[in-house]
């Protein structure tokens, strides 16, 4: 392994191939990390280099690993010399799958095996993107915000939930089996919006898309907005910060239905929201729709739910501060318009 002249040393993040992973990726190299990241084909290496390269201006200089969260070959190369592991890849569907082990499985084993590998390579510390999904329980109003005390049960939840949550309650008890739990810090974003780069693509994003492809109404549905640079943020200052080891850290922004993303849109890009909903969809109707639209099958649990976090501790322990999500809306809208 080659270090950089004045590097701050090696990272790896997992799913750099993703929307947070990528962005992860760019904030890493402009503050001066060598960064290297496991693909479970090298052949789409050099199409992330391009991409971060085109985001950063200059060649990105990453380093490719081919790995696989459901098979232990080639973590341990991966993490070798790594100061610090960013583990945000995981499975999330489009659509409900059949069986749940489909998710959870991959999820829990990938949890486990990453960070096993990195605390054997001596990492310093470790970070890993969970969700909201693993905090805010069955859904069901809860009459305050959510805070990093809450856990989801996973009795009351479906498959995506199920995963998030019983991932990071193995990767708290493997740093704990090992009295290592300061080398582990979990950030629990919401709904990840903003700033896309060429090839990403997310569940939350679709949401945006849609609005711009054209909606016949908007769902009865909203989530709490999260710009993916805040998220990122998050991660790299969990990463550097000691008192941040041992703590999970809500990265969330204020909660929107999408009948008032749209309202952001049309305000504020007219002309790329020409096509954005301009009513809410029939609970009814929605379910008529659902049969025929997988992505809007798996939504039908959190029609008329609304979840709120609290994010003190990503404030005072993190400095993290939530952009407007009016930015973060029109941001994302901007860049996927821009590359459709």
């Amino acid at each position: 392994m080659t270090i950089s002249e004045g590097s701050k040393g090696t990272v790896l993040v997992t799913g750099g191939s993703g929307f947070l992973g990528g962005r992860a990726i760019v904030d890493l190299l402009e503050k001066g990390y060598d960064v290297r990241t496991t693909v479970r084909d090298k052949s789409k290496g050099p199409r992330i280099e391009e991409n971060v390269s085109d985001e950063i201006g200059r060649p990105a200089g990453i380093e490719f690993f081919e790995a696989d969260l459901s098979a232990d070959d080639g973590w341990s190369e991966a993490v070798d010399g790594c100061r610090y592991v960013l583990h945000i890849a995981s499975p999330f569907p489009p659509a409900k799958p059949k069986d749940p082990q489909e998710l959870i499985g991959p999820a829990v084993a990938g949890a486990t095996r990453v960070i096993g590998a990195a605390l054997d390579a001596g990492a310093e510390r470790i970070v890993m993107t969970s969700s909201v999904a693993a905090i805010r329980g069955s859904g069901e109003p809860k009459g305050s915000p959510y805070t990093e005390d809450d856990w989801t049960d996973v009795e009351t939840v479906d498959a995506y939930p199920q995963s998030k949550t019983l991932a990071e309650d193995a990767a708290w008890d493997l740093v704990d089996q090992r009295g290592e739990r300061e080398k582990l810090a979990v950030i629990n974003p919401s709904a990840i919006l903003g700033p896309v780069m060429p090839d990403d693509d997310s569940f939350s994003l679709e949401a945006i898309q849609r609005m711009l492809d054209g909606m016949p109404g908007a769902p009865k549905i909203g989530f709490s907005w999260v710009d993916v640079r805040d998220v990122s943020a998050a991660h790299l200052a969990a990463m550097e910060k000691p008192e941040a080891g041992g703590q999970r850290f809500i990265a969330s922004g204020p909660f929107l239905w999408l009948s008032e993303v749209a309202e952001i849109l049309r305000r504020e890009e007219p002309e790329l929201a020409k096509k954005a909903p301009t009513r809410t969809v029939p609970k009814p109707v929605l379910r008529v729709m659902a049969l025929f639209d997988p992505g809007i099958r798996a939504l039908l649990g959190n029609i008329g739910i609304r979840s709120d976090f609290d994010i003190t501790r990503a404030k005072e322990v993190l400095g993290i501060e939530a952009r407007p999500v009016e930015q973060t809306i029109v941001d994302c809208a901007r860049s996927l318009a821009a590359r459709s």
